[in-house]
């Protein structure tokens, strides 16, 4: 195998569904690390930081109510009216700007699916967000591969395959950090079936 096929498996990978945005960017752009955005909700809705929050109280519920049932109901009482607010401040139930989509992800890339296909060698700049994170990470990250998938309803779709470039310490960390929080909570729900 070759040194660079090994780089790219050094780190574990995790099938996933994230919010994901790219966009095709100048090389000159590099100069720029990666970075993280704690302000979520200026890179995603209101509801999808609550469906996010959502998503990560569910697990803690599950300790809290082994070991304190009554308030385990009145934390559920908190939530269902939290709910009702944002049902009135968000009519509309389209909860994303973005839609989720299935990404295969590690702390050195990422596998997706897209509508065209990019260019091997073209730099990407990428925005995740990550759920389990509440972050939202922007990073640079390089095609290296760009395959036709054949689909049933016989749209093209292309397999893209990009590496991470120029990642930070911190974003690498953060990364690193997800991962193995989805990886812990597709075997819990693996175990549950």
């Amino acid at each position: 195998m070759t040194d660079e096929f090994e780089e790219r498996r050094r780190f574990f990978r995790v099938n996933d569904s994230v919010n994901l945005a790219h966009k095709v960017v100048d090389d000159a752009i590099l100069s720029a690390s990666s970075h993280v955005s704690n302000d979520v909700l200026s890179n995603c809705s209101l509801s999808t930081a609550l469906e996010i929050l959502d998503q990560e109280s569910q697990t803690l519920a599950l300790r809290i109510e082994r070991r304190d049932p009554e308030l385990i109901a009145y934390l559920r009482i908190i939530e269902a009216k939290i709910n009702l607010i944002s049902r009135a401040v968000m009519p509309d139930k389209a909860l994303s700007q973005r839609e989720k989509q299935d990404v295969s992800l590690s702390a050195s890339g990422i596998g997706f699916s897209n509508d065209q296909t990019l260019p091997v060698g073209a730099l990407l700049e990428l925005r995740l967000l990550l759920s389990s994170m509440l972050a939202i990470i922007v990073v640079h990250a390089r095609v290296v591969d760009s395959k036709k998938r054949s689909t049933d309803d016989d749209q093209p779709v292309y397999q893209i395959s990009a590496e991470f470039v120029n990642l930070s310490d911190d974003d690498q960390e953060l990364l690193i950090k997800h991962i193995v929080k989805r990886e812990l909570h597709q075997l819990r729900e693996k175990g549950k079936g």
